[in-house]
């Protein structure tokens, strides 16, 4: 009785969609892809073009269904199915279809759809973006950068693009001219400060800390409160051999906010190296209070080198610091009691 029920509804299921034309049968299936249903939405379509619905239009959204639910080496032949049903002159079909190749890893595959895509819509800037990114996937640096620069070009105003096309002229060794883009941006977008970072991040990697210094500070002459690129600075201050420079640069990211333990650490490693100390050990005491672990290296290298120097009392004295916040460190301890011994034999 069971099965000839569920047969009973099958007929009757089938006979619904018998009743149905091909435009009943299409429309019913963009309703259930508008609703997400896009696996219901596939089977109305596919019925739908056996009806005698159009080929293209019909394939194209089986496509896109199949793209839906991530099955894509289906959704890429029937996008194929799409573009042949156009003669090829459906640009979404054959955008899609790169996408799709995309996603596959077939970046080559892809580069030559998006290329054969802008032939028709010269003036789709995501398909240009988005070739300049299978280009680069696929190798070809030049394409890359000839992909983003026209995406630019055509959308002077989206920021993304001018970091990508930056990035490819880096990629191709040419970081100048990724320095000159992100300025050229900047003298259009001033509320973009993240260009002079950027320009000062490239030149620190061509170790070029004079002229990455001037883009760092010329960012915080705009925003002078922001730590990161304090710190930033600091760091490119350090590497160029101005250790106080870059200690006063970290004294204020401190002054502005006393927690932060990097800033600390870093400070009060360049003052040790610096036999500044006093200053050393005030910045771990303030990484200390603020939970870094690291701090506990500053106060024993403190302390090793006040033994060195036949100090031990001051030896002594820094690591009863570090032990208020180092209780039950093993290895603290140990350093402690061998100082008390040295200083009981005395």
């Amino acid at each position: 009785m069971k099965f000839f029920k569920l047969f009973l509804i099958g007929l009757l299921c089938s006979v619904a969609f018998a009743a149905q034309s091909s435009e009943d049968l299409f429309n019913r299936a963009k309703a259930l892809y508008s609703e997400g249903k896009f696996a219901y939405a596939e089977i109305l379509f596919r019925k739908a073009q056996d009806r005698g619905a159009p080929l293209f239009e019909t394939s194209f959204d089986i496509a896109n269904c199949l793209f839906q639910q991530e099955k894509f080496p289906e959704a890429a032949a029937a996008y194929r199915k799409a573009v042949d049903a156009s003669d090829g002159k459906s640009a979404p079909a054959i955008f899609n279809l790169a996408s799709v190749l995309f996603r596959l890893g077939e970046f080559p595959e892809s580069v030559a759809a998006y290329r054969r895509g802008l032939l028709i819509d010269p003036s789709n800037v995501s398909a240009w973006e988005f070739l300049g990114e299978a280009s680069s996937r696929s190798g070809d640096k030049v394409g890359a950068l000839r992909a983003f620069t026209k995406a630019s070009n055509l959308d002077p105003d989206d920021i993304g693009l001018v970091y990508r096309t930056a990035e490819s002229e880096i990629a191709l060794g040419d970081a100048k001219a990724a320095v000159k883009r992100v300025r050229e941006a900047y003298a259009h977008h001033p509320e973009e400060v993240d260009f002079l970072v950027y320009a000062g991040d490239v030149e620190r990697t061509q170790k070029n800390f004079i002229e990455s210094a001037a883009f760092y500070k010329e960012a915080l002459s705009a925003r002078s409160d922001n730590e990161n690129v304090m710190y930033k600075l600091a760091e490119v201050l350090s590497e160029s051999g101005n250790p106080y420079a870059a200690m006063e640069t970290l004294s204020e990211i401190l002054a502005i906010d006393p927690k932060n333990a990097d800033a600390a650490i870093f400070l009060g490693n360049l003052a040790f190296d610096a036999h500044w100390y006093e200053r050393a050990e005030s910045a771990y005491l303030l990484a200390a209070e603020a939970g870094d672990s690291e701090a506990l290296y500053g106060f024993r290298n403190l302390a090793y080198e006040w033994g060195v120097k036949s100090n031990t009392k001051e030896s002594l004295r820094i690591l009863e610091v570090a032990r208020k916040f180092y209780p039950n460190d093993r290895s603290l301890l140990a350093d402690i009691a061998e100082y008390e011994a040295q200083i009981s034999e005395q």
